[in-house]
């Protein structure tokens, strides 16, 4: 079983910059995991990532979990990427192999997980809630997968799962554009199952978590593979982002969206 790194209680000034993972056992079969660097709008990091990906793994290999609750701290789900941190010289948007993939594009969690969402929730926490099975949003939430303003296209899989969930013509509608829409869109085209007061969001996701946690675990482990079935041209769609990714990244235009969002300015893009 591989153990997610916890970090001791601190205050903020003593804390890792570059946040951390907790979690926490609740009701026996329940594992509460919660991303927390709150002081940057939790926007991950390496680390982040890489706690979450041991995390869900957890949950995926200890036969006492049953279900999982992904949440995160403070008033924003996140900003998205540290930009620096995961685009610099040897760096990697994902964790090492053979651990659960947050994003689901390579092992996927084979047990429930409900998120919880609210505030900014931009870019990878779309693509990482999707890779789950419900999410609950906060009204206050606001979504946008904007990678295209940065010369990048989504490449944490939600090309491939906007469309299922929220059908062609919703998805095409915000991911082309990519622009900013709240939780009440997000329930109207299915992308979230509940809207909820500011707050709240947490606790119904426990909620939920619990009455999934009533059910036969098995069972909903064989609900969760079937359904999958579904979707034979999964496998096929993620396999063929490590080169959508390294085109993009190697492109004029991604070097200038980077530019645009250091210096602030609007971006000049060149189709090349």
């Amino acid at each position: 079983m591989v153990e997610p790194t916890k970090e001791p209680a601190a205050e903020a000034a003593e804390r890792h910059p570059h946040g951390r993972v907790c979690t926490e056992v609740v009701d026996e079969h329940i594992l509460h995991v919660t991303v927390d660097r709150v002081e940057k709008r939790n926007a991950f990091t390496p680390k982040i990532a890489t706690e979450l990906a041991k995390a869900l793994t957890r949950l995926d290999e200890d036969g006492d979990l049953w279900v999982g609750a992904l949440t995160f701290a403070g008033p924003h789900t996140t900003a998205g990427l540290d930009m620096p941190l995961f685009f610099g010289p040897g760096s990697s948007l994902r964790p090492a192999g053979g651990l659960v993939d947050p994003y689901g594009l390579r092992r996927q969690l084979t047990k429930p997980l409900v998120t919880a969402v609210q505030g900014v929730t931009f870019t990878i926490s779309i693509e990482i809630a999707m890779a789950g099975d419900i999410i609950v949003a906060a009204s206050d939430a606001r979504f946008c997968q904007m990678e295209p303003r940065r010369g990048l296209a989504p490449l944490g899989g939600a090309t491939i799962r906007l469309p299922r969930r929220a059908g062609w013509g919703n998805a095409m509608y915000h991911l082309l554009r990519a622009d900013e829409f709240d939780a009440a869109e997000a329930y109207r085209i299915g992308l979230v199952q509940e809207v909820v007061p500011p707050g709240e969001q947490v606790g119904r996701a426990l909620d939920l978590a619990r009455d999934i946690a009533r059910c036969a675990p098995l069972a909903v482990r064989h609900t969760i593979a079937n359904a999958r079935l579904a979707a034979e041209a999964f496998q096929a769609a993620a396999a063929a982002l490590p080169e959508l990714s390294k085109e993009l990244t190697a492109s004029h235009d991604f070097r200038e969206g980077m530019a645009s969002f250091t210096e602030r300015r609007a971006a000049r893009f060149e189709g090349r």
